[in-house]
């Protein structure tokens, strides 16, 4: 059985790799990752994993389709991904010393169509941030393209005081849950 990834980022690939699973083809599904109105972050990642995974579902008939989707919230606020550097600063700014959740929707999509989800939530708790800190980290460049302006597996994570929940997941790709759907199906 063919395996699609419905994602370009080579963190979910490594990820992937870990569980012992390759992808035979890699499809990003380019879909709008608006929030809807009023929607919360839980079901933002809920919604957008799906719909990356039927969309790429769609191109592939008769493949297994995984695809992800990882949600930084600031309480009810869904943080945008940090495409530049003044949307970076301010995502730390506001995660400086502060609790949020990360929330990854996992979804798969069976080569006769029907859809398995689940979903990874973790609590992730920075260290207070001073100006010296915050440039560090926007130096490090690892903040490009990610929710809430900064990859755990990068130079934030020598600022992060405490992690409850999957490290995995935070990256992009939660392997228990992403295990648990798999299984039996690869």
């Amino acid at each position: 059985m063919r395996l699609v990834l419905a994602s370009a980022s080579p963190r979910r690939v490594e990820l992937l790799a870990r569980l012992g699973v390759v992808p035979d083809a890699i499809d990003p599904a380019d879909i709008d990752e608006s929030p809807g109105k009023a929607e919360l972050p839980r079901p933002h990642a809920e919604r957008l994993a799906a719909a990356k995974a039927r969309a790429v579902a769609a191109r592939h008939p008769g493949a297994l389709v995984l695809a992800a989707d990882t949600v930084v919230a600031a309480g009810r606020r869904i943080l945008p991904k940090a495409e530049d550097e003044a949307t970076a600063r301010q995502c730390l700014s506001l995660l400086s010393g502060r609790r949020h959740r990360v929330f990854t929707g996992v979804a798969v999509v069976s080569p006769e169509g029907g859809l398995r989800a689940r979903l990874s939530e973790t609590i992730v708790t920075f260290h207070r941030l001073v100006a010296a800190d915050i440039d560090a980290l926007i130096a490090a460049g690892d903040w490009r393209g990610k929710a809430g302006g900064y990859a755990l597996q990068g130079a934030a994570e020598a600022w992060i005081r405490a992690i409850a929940g999957s490290w995995s997941g935070v990256v992009g790709l939660p392997l228990a849950e992403t295990r648990l759907l798999l299984r039996g199906l690869v």
